[in-house]
């Protein structure tokens, strides 16, 4: 069984802060599960463009509003308290919130905590050996 809470990430190499967005990676790759859950917050006001092109990615919006960008096919969605999208098709994507939106992300293939967004937002694909828990 594996417990932890947001405190005890912050501030560690699980919590990821860039200008427009912080991570705290509750789960990775090394824990040996399949799967990698995030918690995401991203700023008011910012454009953020993400593609990932190796991950299938369930974003679930706890606090906040904003809009979720097709950037394939054009359309827009309004996202709020209560809003899911699931990347299946690997879609290429700009989220702009309105306020501060609060998410959970979930990763499959599971994120190693490493990856780094290129230029294309993309994140590679890292594979890391599961740590005993």
């Amino acid at each position: 069984m594996i417990v932890r809470t947001l405190d005890e990430i912050t501030g560690t190499d699980r919590d990821v802060v860039t200008p427009n967005w912080r991570s705290k990676r509750i789960v990775l790759a090394g824990d040996g599960v399949g799967f990698s859950v995030h918690e995401t917050v991203l700023e008011a006001g910012s454009v953020n463009d993400f593609w990932y092109a190796n991950h299938i990615e369930a974003v679930f919006v706890t606090a906040g509003e904003g809009e979720l960008l097709d950037k394939e096919t054009g359309e827009t969605h309004r996202l709020a308290p209560g809003s899911l999208y699931l990347l299946d098709g690997h879609e290429h994507h700009q989220l702009r919130p309105t306020t501060e939106m609060r998410t959970v992300c979930v990763f499959n293939p599971p994120v190693t905590g490493r990856e780094i967004h290129d230029e294309d937002g993309v994140y590679p694909l890292l594979v890391e050996p599961t740590t005993d828990r």
